[in-house]
């Protein structure tokens, strides 16, 4: 039974939003255009804010369901958190789109706001202020998840959410290091929302 409920975990996470919303509102696919990355941020620049809203309310879902109906399942912490890193696994490496998913974070956020709420409003906040600031997606993102294994910590999570938070930002690391140069050479670009 447990394998059944990391698999659904997984499933769920390999549903590309960005791609199903592409393809339902008549724009490219996301991973052939701009930075040919299948996210928010990659949506709202080649199809507007209205698409890029969908695609994060879906990534965040698609975090958020799995690990809540575990919870409202009674499933034990240990199995909540192996479904969280297994719909997370699932936008990195999603089976229904050639195992080349997006980045994580928004799916990330939905997999901790479900596990752990407090934790996933301290990581949203980051992620706010961080922007406010510098307007830079990718750089909120890293700080966010640079901060959430202490934030993990200093909320005494269960170890296993922990340790599930410390491998989810090590990843959300990898996938971002193109945006790691980017920003040591100052060539990382802003978002401009009123356009």
């Amino acid at each position: 039974m447990s394998v059944l409920w990391l698999l659904g975990a997984y499933l769920a996470g390999s549903l590309s939003s960005a791609v199903l919303v592409a393809k339902a509102m008549g724009l490219p696919d996301p991973r052939t255009v701009g930075s040919g990355n299948p996210g928010a941020t990659n949506v709202l620049r080649v199809g507007g804010k209205k698409a890029a809203a969908l695609t994060l309310l879906g990534d965040v879902l698609k975090g958020v369901i799995p690990v809540l109906l575990g919870r409202l399942a009674g499933l034990p912490e240990p199995l909540l958190a192996g479904m969280a890193l297994a719909a997370f696994l699932g936008h990195l490496y999603p089976l229904f789109f050639g195992f080349k998913g997006g980045k994580g974070v928004a799916t990330a956020f939905g997999v901790m706001i479900a596990g752990a709420p407090m934790l996933g409003l301290a990581v949203l906040g980051t992620w706010i202020a961080m922007f406010a600031v510098s307007r830079i997606s990718s750089l909120s993102a890293l700080t966010a998840a640079l901060l959430a294994p202490l934030y993990a910590w200093w909320l005494k999570l269960p170890p296993v959410w922990w340790y599930t938070v410390a491998a989810v930002t090590v990843l959300v690391l990898w996938r971002h290091r193109s945006n790691i140069r980017q920003l040591l050479s100052g060539r990382e670009k802003r978002i401009d929302l009123r356009r």
